[in-house]
């Protein structure tokens, strides 16, 4: 198979509407053997608002909310069948197209097969008189009869075992081209999805939640694949059979079929009532699944948070809600769908009946044979029985088209902002002239706030203009228009003269550096990181630019360098290191246009003055446009623009505006004392390791198993996000100081570690330890508060079962009917031929019953089942230490995509699955039995070939089995990178990588694919073994039978009655067999949650154990406290770290980056355990506290605040937990924390939405409403991790007192870069090297002259 020709990202703007953007560049893959996986989650429910970056003064309204309700109930109309194949290619067409041939062919085996069933019919039906006396004058050779009978049955069986070698190779070509072609588009439409989801604005973004977007891409492309793949051919083969059967009906006997097709209409029109009523049940339910993945999403990557609140239990329950809507849904879906069986089965039956008896009305007036009568029958009924099969089938490809309609929409969606559009000016030099003219804006999710009114702004080229003012005055949306992530309402922003609208999306962005408040790392090498700022950069010019930021020196440092791995949004590096990485990132691009927003607010007082001569040289020649809080850093900038409500209400230089008394940008220096800066912990020591330390490294080495040449501490498992364990797996660093055009296999690495590393060597292993968790019996006991409702669902699935075997024993005594005498038994043949028509309809009414009873009540408990488990796995995901989530494996993405699929797949075990099961058992039992009672010696044949079919069924069921882990693995790894870029995604589209993203996102599924293409041949050959040997049972079965009514061992009524029963059966295992791929999904499903379930965290977060104190102080201590992070054995973080606190009095940790202050707030929130050393509360280690108590003590302030989506005053309510807080004290809390009187302006109040992570607000309202959430629990202990860092200079003083007022009668821990907000606290410790440096009052240590006298007088006076 060749492979496509690749297309250009670029040529995404030039595909029309109704076309979907093709694929970036450069991916030269073999579309036969690209990749596609096996998970799914809930899809995504469009028109939910969210929100955007660093947005200023968004305000909720009740409009804007009414509208988003108007929009959620928008429903999306499926799409065509045809637009299912719309990303087909030539060769899939063609391919297809076989497919469909030989799914035809597989189907209209069985009406030929029937075609011949007429004359054994009449033969069987004639050898009644093949032992009785010979009419009068009637001369034939002895034995005449009889050969002729024997010569009829040897023809019959000789065509049988003909047409079965025929089914195996069509069954074979069938199902592995179904395959073939549904695996090889899945690989398409993976790719123009998540390219389309990349290329869209960033306003789009705004309205669509990250974790739906991941959803969609995991499940609903799944259900697209079950729309257009072998389900698609099983339908085929089934409607074939349908249409084929009525087809032989009509020529044998064009009035019978009229009669059985005059009852048509009812059949039709039930399954369409049910199809429809389906596909909105469906819709519905998914719907709700896709909100509980939201808030899955949104709780998993905020965890720390969560912990530190005490939200659990919260969280669990806001999960649980979504959770039951689906399973409302779901449980009617259910029913719906047993009640449509139940009618068309009992419609089906009843025509049986009326056939019989128009039948036997022909028969008697000697229009037709009983072998035709029974021709029109099995053709009708075969019929009706593969569009019964086809249902689910049916099913499935409605639930396709529903999940296509929103796929197809979002490639479709073509955005007014495509980063991926080849159109525009793209002018040779860009010079750096700005202007914004007129400039009216509001962001798309909050279209009644203004955000900027007629604003009118000049930076020159080669100038830095600083832009300063209050939070959410429109500074940083100024940044966002200059990078065209929105167009402005009215008025022009221009670049070089030209409209910003005019020119290339790309070329703007690629000519752009972008260094954020809260810089975005993404999970791959500190190396990688650099290099997305510019991809053919070379070593060398990433070194020289991370000296330019101060950050080689702590990279060098670390044992693996350039190459260490910086974890899930930068989560193994401090905050310093991650701006000064971000800072490296920009320059790195060596860009015309230079924008910081808040670029050094997280550095410490050492770092800040190197990177901020290194920016102030960056700067020059560079149109620099700066936002800053501290005003000292722009105090040299050419020009100051002082923002009030969207509009510069002053300009000039820092003299010129210090001249305007009581300007705003006077009131702002003269309320800010002096400036501070940031660190965070991680960073190795470049002093030698001293004894202590020596001597850990030695039990370390002893204690933890070397798994591929990496030291893990197997007991904690791998704590900080993924850095050692795929650290060593980095080892082919390229160092050569060349560009590297082979960026692609770079980029490859930030997953392929993830993968090489823990597959090759332990994916069997891993295999066999994941199934030792699975329990058949623990899913029962799981399941069993619902044992009503499996007992009487299993019942009615038993009932239905032998409902089919009964309708053997009655059609055989039909046939025999037929042997009697016309003119003699004329009577008889009507009484019996009344009696077993209503047999008939009373067996229909039967199994619409046992239908309706057995679908409503397994629904309901397999949905049962299915919530209980996503709710277990949720908690039991929340009860995980935080290490355990630092782990790459337990990434947001990859959790998400877990919870979202395998609760689902365990249904392959359990619910519907049960009563399928139940119902093939108690079918294939009683047909057994039945055949066994008249005809042993023909039934024992039969069973013979039972293991063949049996063996083909195991095969098939092994392949699909070894690979489910695969898929799964595989495609957490690609959501994983799919969460993070969409997550990410103004971080993707300020660097330009939305390709890069693309490139690795499509690497990582082609490995996998090719694997499922082998697999499809291989179930190919398995599949075709099972069709094709029934065939040749029927063909032995009935040359034995043959024989047996000859020699007067059976009756040949018996022979049909064992006949039936077994072609039944094999109806039953063929349904038995067809679990098994979803029962083999479900058991693996199962294991891992079991396993995840059972796992005891070693921080127990539900953990009732350990002492709470009534009264106590809160007096808190370090003793000899020593730390490494899991992953980071060789690096020490603390060593030896003492130090206490008394209570009441404010402690105070300062020192350089990496030193270890936040790591000892986090152990003091037991976040982690120490190595050695002890934590103390009152003299009480924490070990001995019962966690949840201890976590109820603290108030916690950290320097990225984190909000949910939700409303302000849920969000400060979430402060305390374990009550419902009123609202009173939820606005005491906000004004104390300066927030109140904003809150209030909102059109919305205290009920605004805050939009995903808090994006509505801008730094410094966050960091407000997160004071306020700290204070509203009225902790004991406060801990404040750089709490007034994102405020601007209005707010800083108020909240600082409000802070000074909250810690009286509290012990507090506060760390500050800002030296001049901790001159009061009782104690201040300098921290360095994971060690007390210093430690006194302010006046104390500045007596000293020591370190922190240094770092105090680094930091400029504000005048």
């Amino acid at each position: 198979m060749t492979a496509e020709e690749p297309q250009t990202w670029a040529a995404n703007n030039a595909a029309p509407p109704s076309e979907p953007p093709p694929p970036y560049n450069s991916v030269e893959v073999d579309f036969a053997t690209a990749s596609n996986g096996k998970t799914a989650a809930a899809p995504l429910k469009m028109g939910k608002v969210a929100e955007n970056g660093n947005s200023p003064k968004r305000k909720g309204s009740q409009e804007g909310e009414g509208k988003e309700k108007k929009e959620k109930k928008e429903e999306i109309k499926p799409v065509s069948i045809i637009r299912l194949y719309r990303f087909a290619s030539a060769l899939d067409i063609l391919i297809t197209l076989c497919a469909v041939g030989f799914s035809i062919a597989q189907g209209v085996s069985f009406p030929l097969l029937l075609l011949y069933f007429g004359d054994i019919t009449d033969a069987f039906i004639g050898s009644g008189n093949l032992g009785g006396s010979l009419p009068a004058n009637t001369t034939v050779p002895p034995g005449f009869y009889e050969d002729q009978f024997l010569n009829e049955i040897v023809r019959f069986c000789a065509i049988y075992a003909i047409l079965g070698g025929a089914m195996m190779v069509v069954a074979y070509f069938s199902h592995s081209l179904w395959n073939t072609t549904a695996s090889r588009q899945m690989f398409k439409i993976r790719q123009r999805f998540f390219a389309a989801i990349l290329r869209q604005e960033i306003g789009w973004f705004d309205t669509h939640e990250s974790g739906e977007l991941n959803t969609r891409l995991s499940d609903d492309v799944q259900k697209i694949k079950d729309g257009i793949g072998d389900k698609v051919g099983q339908t085929l083969y089934l409607l074939t059979v349908f249409v084929a059967g009525l087809v032989l009906g009509f020529v044998k006997s064009w009035k019978l079929t009229l009669v059985i097709l005059a009852i048509s209409p009812l059949v039709i029109l039930s399954a369409g009532i049910m199809t429809k009523v389906l596909q909105s049940f469906s819709q519905k339910e998914l719907d709700s699944y896709a909100k509980a993945g939201a808030i899955a999403e949104e709780v998993l990557s905020s965890i720390r948070t969560v912990v530190a609140f005490g939200g659990q239990e919260k969280e669990v329950d806001r999960y649980s809600v979504r959770l039951s809507e689906a399973k409302n849904q779901g449980i009617k879906r259910n029913t719906a769908q047993a009640a449509g069986i139940g009618i068309v089965y009992l419609v089906m039956f009843g025509a049986y009946g009326l056939a019989f008896w128009y039948g036997t009305t022909l028969f008697l007036s000697a229009e037709l044979e009983p072998g035709d009568i029974l021709v029109v029958f099995f053709s009708v009924l075969f019929g009706a029985f593969s569009l019964g099969q086809a249902g689910p089938n049916i099913g499935n490809i409605s639930q396709a088209r529903g999940a296509a309609a929103a796929v197809w929409k979002i490639i479709d969606q073509v955005p007014s902002i495509d980063s991926s559009s080849e159109k525009g000016l793209k002018p040779d030099s860009l010079t750096g002239d700005i202007s914004f003219e007129s400039v009216h804006f509001f962001y798309p999710s909050r279209p009644e706030v203004k955000v900027l009114n007629g604003l009118d702004l000049e930076v020159k080229r080669g100038q830095t203009v600083a832009l300063v003012g209050s939070s959410g005055c429109g500074k940083s949306t100024t940044i966002q228009l200059i990078q065209r992530f929105y167009d402005a309402a009215q008025g022009t922003v221009r670049i070089d003269g030209n409209d910003i609208k005019d020119l290339n999306v790309k070329w703007l962005r690629q000519h752009t550096g972008v260094v954020s408040q809260e810089p975005i790392l993404f999970g791959c090498s500190i190396e990688e990181n650099i290099r997305y700022g510019r991809m053919d950069v070379t070593m060398e010019e990433i070194m020289t630019a991370a000296k330019e930021a101060n950050a080689h020196d702590f990279i060098s440092a670390l044992p693996q360098g350039y190459e260490t791995l910086v974890g899930e949004r930068g989560a193994q590096l401090s905050g310093g290191q991650k701006q000064r990485v971000a800072i490296a990132r920009a320059l790195v691009r060596n860009p015309k246009i230079l924008l910081l927003d808040e670029a050094t607010s997280a550095l410490d007082t050492e770092s800040e003055g190197t990177v901020q001569a290194a920016l102030d040289k960056a700067q020059s020649g560079r149109t620099t446009v700066v936002i800053a809080h501290r005003l000292s850093t722009i105090r040299n900038a050419d020009v100051i623009c002082a923002f009030k409500d969207g509009l510069v209400v002053e300009r000039g230089t820092h003299a010129e505006l210090m001249a305007l008394e009581g300007g705003v940008y006077q009131q702002l220096v003269y309320m800010q004392s002096r400036k501070e800066e940031k660190p965070e912990e991680g960073e190795k020591s470049e002093d030698d390791l001293d004894d202590d330390d020596k001597e850990e490294e030695e039990e370390i080495k002893k204690e933890t198993p070397k798994k591929s040449g990496v030291v893990i501490n197997d007991k904690r498992e791998k704590d900080v996000e993924g850095a050692a364990l795929m650290d060593s797996a980095r080892a082919d660093t390229p160092g050569t100081p060349h560009a590297r055009t082979s960026s692609f296999k770079g980029l490859k690495r930030m997953a392929s570690t993830v993968s090489t590393h823990s597959k090759e060597g332990e994916e069997e292993e891993d295999e066999k330890e994941v199934l030792k968790a699975f329990s058949a019996g623990r899913i029962m006991k799981l399941n069993a508060p619902e044992w009503f409702y499996i007992l009487v669902g299993s019942i009615a699935a038993g009932i239905n079962g032998a409902v089919q075997p009964a309708f053997a024993v009655v059609f055989s005594r039909i046939l025999e009917v037929y042997s009697l005498d016309k003119v003699t038994q004329l009577d008889e043949i009507n009484r019996r031929t009344t009696l077993y028509c209503l047999l008939f309809a009373g067996l229909g009414i039967v199994t619409m019953a046992a239908s309706l009873v057995q679908g409503a009540a397994l629904g309901k408990s397999g949905e049962e089942l299915t919530i209980r488990l996503r709710h277990m796995a949720f908690k039991a995901m929340l009860r995980q230490e935080i290490g355990w989530f630092d782990d790459k494996k337990n990434s947001t993405g990859a959790l998400t995509t877990r919870l979202a699929t395998e609760a689902s797949q365990v249904q392959g075990a359990t619910g519907a699955r049960i009563g399928v099961m139940m119902q093939s058992i108690c079918n294939i039992g009683v047909a057994i039995i039945i055949a066994f009672i008249y005809g042993w010696q023909l039934t024992l044949l039969v069973l013979a070939f039972l293991p063949f079919i049996a063996i083909a069924g195991a095969i098939e069921w092994q392949l699909v089995q070894s690979s489910s882990q695969q898929d799964k693995d595989a495609l957490e790894i690609s959501g994983k990178i799919a969460t993070e870029a969409i997550e990410n995604i103004r971080t993707v589209a300020s660097l330009t990588r939305e390709e890069t993203f693309y490139k690795n996102y499509v690497s990582l599924l082609v490995g996998p694919h090719k694997t499922n293409m082998k697999r499809a041949q291989a179930s190919g050959l398995a599949y075709g073994l099972s069709q094709g040997i029934i065939f040749f049972a029927y063909a032995a079965a009935f040359r034995l039978g043959g024989h047996l009514v000859l020699i007067g061992e059976m009756e040949f009524q018996n022979v049909f009655l064992v006949f039936s029963a077994i072609i039944f059966g094999g109806f039953a295992l063929g349904g038995a067999t067809a679990l098994a791929p979803d029962y083999s999904k479900a058991k693996f499903a199962c294991a891992n949650m079991f396993r995840l379930m059972d796992r005891e965290p070693l921080i127990d977060a539900y953990s009732t154990e350990g002492d709470t104190l009534d009264h106590y102080n809160p007096e808190v201590a370090f003793e000899d406290v020593r730390f490494r992070y899991p992953t980071r054995l060789d690096v020490p973080v603390l060593r030896g770290l003492t130090v206490s606190v008394k209570p009441g009095e404010t402690l105070a940790l300062v020192g350089s980056s990496g030193c270890g202050k936040s790591t000892s707030i986090q152990l003091l929130e037991k976040f982690y355990n120490p190595r050695s050393g002890t934590v103390l509360l009152d003299g009480h280690g924490l070990d001995t506290l019962n966690l949840q108590w201890l976590r109820a003590q603290i108030g916690l302030v950290s320097q990225e605040p984190v909000l949910f989506d939700r409303t302000i005053a849920d969000n400060i309510a979430y402060g305390d937990n374990s009550r419902e807080v009123p609202m009173t004290e939820v606005i005491e809390a906000a004004k104390k924390s300066n927030i109140h009187e904003f809150i209030a302006s909102l059109p919305a109040g205290y009920e605004t939405k805050v939009g995903e992570k808090g994006t509505q607000l801008s730094g410094g309202q966050k960091q407000r409403v997160a004071i306020a959430r700290a204070l509203v629990r009225n902790p004991k202990i406060l801990l404040l991790d750089e709490a007034t860092s994102a405020l601007d200079t209005e707010s800083e003083k108020v909240v600082q007192a409000a802070l000074d007022e909250a810690k009286k009668g509290r012990t507090c821990i506060t760390i500050a870069h800002r030296l001049s907000t901790i001159h009061d606290a009782e104690k201040i410790v300098v921290i360095r090297h994971g060690k007390v440096a210093e430690m006194g009052r302010h006046e104390d240590l500045m007596q000293l002259q020591g370190q922190y006298h240094s770092l105090y007088t680094k930091q400029d006076l504000q005048h």
